[in-house]
């Protein structure tokens, strides 16, 4: 009697694995393989050149009645004859290996896809606020003055989650505001921003850092991208985080000083630093497999030739923007097509989703991460499902 008992019980027992095994599956599956973030943006790069590279409009517009946009460098570097074609050669990178092969982006309205702020203001404070928070805040950040922001950042909601050092969740931007904007408990994480010097072991980033200084720009406020980029990589290798954000600059600071050439220019470079930063993710064995790239905007610009080079509250256009993801948890690949409206307020929890984590623990208020990601099955990642909406945007 003893003895069928317990062979009823080790059956029970049996029957019961398989379900724990596959609850186990479920779960492993539901957390994903990424478990590093990078996220990067490109401050103030419009639509039109993200999706169709040089507008030749604009070239002429800023070489005057008399010059010939044909007879000018930019023009025989980025010109041709498709939208498609313009943007390869102007990003290779990013729309040759990146977009085909490793992830995708939303916001090319030709196509039918649309990402928007949903703040008023359309400037960057405002802007990165959004982004990095997951809420608009017009009636708090009405400036770009390096005030402390109220507000907790993804950045900081994934260092307590994670239980990250300071060293783990790192920030480098070329815009010295961002030592306010990325933090809200000031020595969180690491920050470099600005004209800041970057203590670092190897000599020759001690060198650079020293070289900024040597090397100014127009605006008292903003250093080169070179110097940015080099120092986050520097980090990146030295101290491995499991959280980087760059932002880099240059882009919108030549395009308020009117420079189209050198607008586009600064994405040809952007382009080259993501991929020396994307071919050392893969070559590492913390960051190979294992790591989402996010790449996003804080604002639009003027759509026309007489205002490409301005955003804010009264600029047509400068609401729009973009937002690129490879990850390996995400199959999507190439141009989103059709589907409901992505808002920027859904990055920051998209970014927390990728680890793992519900932003809403932070803020309730945040836009729900963008499902669209989320919820494309291996087996149809051409074909997408529409995204559920985020929580009520402050749309313009």
């Amino acid at each position: 009697m003893a003895g069928s008992v317990f062979l009823d019980r080790a059956r029970r027992i049996l029957a019961l694995i398989p379900l724990a095994l596959c609850a186990l599956a479920s779960a492993a599956d539901a957390q994903g393989r990424t478990s590093n973030v990078v996220l990067v943006t490109l401050d103030g790069v419009r639509t039109e050149e993200m999706f169709g590279g040089l507008d030749v409009d604009v070239l002429r517009s800023t070489i005057g009645e008399a010059g010939d946009p044909t007879d000018t460098d930019a023009y025989r570097k980025y010109w041709a004859s498709t939208a498609e074609e313009r943007r390869a050669l102007l990003m290779p990178f990013f729309w040759g290996r990146l977009m085909k092969t490793q992830g995708s982006i939303a916001g090319n309205q030709a196509l039918g896809s649309r990402v928007l702020l949903t703040n008023n203001r359309r400037f960057s404070y405002p802007g990165y606020s959004e982004l990095l928070t997951g809420q608009a805040h017009d009636d708090v950040i009405v400036s770009n003055d390096p005030v402390r922001n109220p507000y907790p950042t993804v950045l900081e909601f994934l260092k307590r989650k994670l239980e990250l050092s300071s060293r783990e969740v790192a920030a480098f931007a070329s815009w010295s505001v961002f030592r306010w904007i990325v933090e809200h408990e000031e020595g969180a994480m690491t920050v470099n921003a600005g004209f800041e010097s970057y203590d670092h072991p190897d000599p020759q980033v001690r060198v650079l850092s020293r070289l900024q200084f040597d090397t100014p720009t127009p605006w008292d406020t903003v250093r080169h991208d070179a110097y940015t980029f080099r120092f986050a990589m520097a980090h990146l290798r030295t101290y491995r985080p499991r959280v980087l954000y760059l932002a880099l600059g240059d882009g919108d600071d030549w395009a308020h000083g009117e420079r189209y050439d050198r607008y586009l220019d600064s994405l040809a470079r952007a382009d080259g630093y993501l991929q020396q930063l994307w071919e050392f993710l893969q070559g590492a064995e913390q960051y190979r497999d294992a790591t989402s790239l996010v790449i996003a905007v804080d604002h639009g610009r003027g759509k026309t030739p007489a205002d490409w080079t301005a955003h804010g509250a009264d600029v047509e256009g400068a609401q729009d923007v973009w937002v690129a993801v490879a990850s390996p948890d995400v199959p999507l690949r190439g141009e989103w097509r059709n589907g409901p409206v992505v808002y920027q307020n859904q990055i920051a929890a998209s970014v927390a989703r990728l680890l793992g984590f519900d932003l809403g623990e932070q803020n309730p208020q945040a836009g729900r991460p963008i499902s669209r990601l989320f919820e494309a099955g291996p087996s149809s990642p051409s074909v997408p499902p529409a995204q559920a909406p985020g929580r009520p945007p402050q749309v313009p």
